[in-house]
């Protein structure tokens, strides 16, 4: 268990590495350096798929005294360890592994979760599962005219048991039992049948043709919701321009019609107006009349009738200054008449100018 020189006497040695390596190895080669040796390790995943599987495994022997020393007086040899226990021990746990993942969730993104599983097992015993069987019925193509049961898939859903604690419950294995450390595990690869490859292949151009199918049809729908959306736009765009020619026309309407309001709103109050200065012409005419009527009902006033006399003498004064008298009086009478010769010729010559002349 330690380095160093040590004192054999008679005893013999038998000699055991601290860390032993497993790994599938293929046909040529080099297995010099390898303690223990095998064969891809045939698996069958759930959905009854075959694969092969590689994988690299460490081991470490125990770190305690007494647990080396039980292990080495059971196995006797290193060699007796590999082949007895650690290879088996593998190929059971990855051939187990392979029941709980379907082939289809492998290759679909559970393979990070396969290896997790089988480091988890080899580390700490394998899982205690329970399998659920379930069967589909296919029917056979609508098209026929006698519809029958085309086929009948088996499905299998395995889940990993808990004890009341909510833990996996673990079987333990020979590498748990003996103490072995198992310091790494990896998955090298899963090779998995032909006829599933072909399968994958076939749903893989399928699924390009029915990507390519689903990409044709996006593209119809976008040109014809495009096509519906410049149909719209376009309608819009009509409706839109039909519409301002109405309100252009309302609006001329609208315009004309509150220019005839104003007109006649103008004209009534032009009328009324007229009415008014009509009104007030009559209630100034009708004031002028009653004036006139009452002043000459009721007579002149002394200024007025001292106006009209002075008028009188203005005008009699200027006419009598027109008056050409002759220069040869005759003075007669009859005794009858009381007027002067002067009063005479002044009649005379005021009747002469108040006769018009004939025409």
């Amino acid at each position: 268990m330690t380095e160093g020189i040590k004192w054999r006497g008679f005893a013999k040695i038998t000699p055991w590495q601290k860390y032993i390596d497993v790994k599938v190895l293929d046909e040529g080669e080099e297995t010099e350096e390898i303690e223990g040796a095998m064969r891809p390790i045939p698996i069958r995943f759930i959905d009854q798929v075959t694969a092969k599987a590689k994988l690299s495994t460490r081991f470490q022997l125990p770190a305690d005294e007494k647990s080396f020393i039980d292990l080495a007086i059971e196995f006797r040899s290193l060699q007796n360890l590999v082949q007895t226990t650690l290879i088996p021990t593998v190929r059971e746990v990855v051939s187990n592994t392979g029941y709980m993942f379907a082939a289809q969730d492998y290759i679909s993104g559970s393979a990070s979760d396969f290896r997790v599983a089988i480091d988890d097992q080899l580390k700490f015993g394998t899982y205690s599962v329970e399998k659920t069987e379930y069967r589909d019925t296919i029917p056979s193509s609508i098209e026929d005219s006698e519809r029958q049961i085309k086929e009948v898939r088996t499905k299998y859903d395995v889940n990993k048991r808990l004890d009341n604690t909510g833990k996996v419950i673990r079987i333990p294995h020979d590498i748990n039992e003996n103490h072995i450390i198992v310091a790494q595990v990896i998955v090298d690869d899963v090779i998995l049948e032909e006829t599933f490859k072909k399968r994958l292949e076939a749903q893989r151009d399928e699924s390009a043709k029915r990507q390519l199918e689903q990409q044709k049809i996006k593209t119809a729908k976008d040109a014809q919701a495009r096509i519906v959306a410049e149909g719209e736009r376009d309608k819009a765009a009509e409706r839109v321009a039909q519409e301002k020619e109405q309100v252009k026309a309302l609006i001329a309407i609208e315009t004309k019609l509150k220019q005839e309001e104003t007109n006649k709103k103008l004209a009534e109050i032009a009328l009324k107006t007229e009415r008014l200065k009509a009104e007030a012409e009559k209630v100034k005419a009708d004031a002028e009349s009653y004036k006139n009527a009452k002043l000459v009902s009721a007579g002149l006033t002394p200024q007025e009738k001292a106006q009209i006399q002075m008028e009188t003498s203005i005008g009699v004064a200027a006419e009598l200054a027109k008056i050409q008298f002759p220069t040869t009086m005759i003075i007669g009478g009859d005794g009858k008449n009381n007027k002067t010769p002067l009063e005479a010729l002044i009649g005379a010559a005021m009747a002469k100018q108040l006769t018009p002349p004939s025409k």
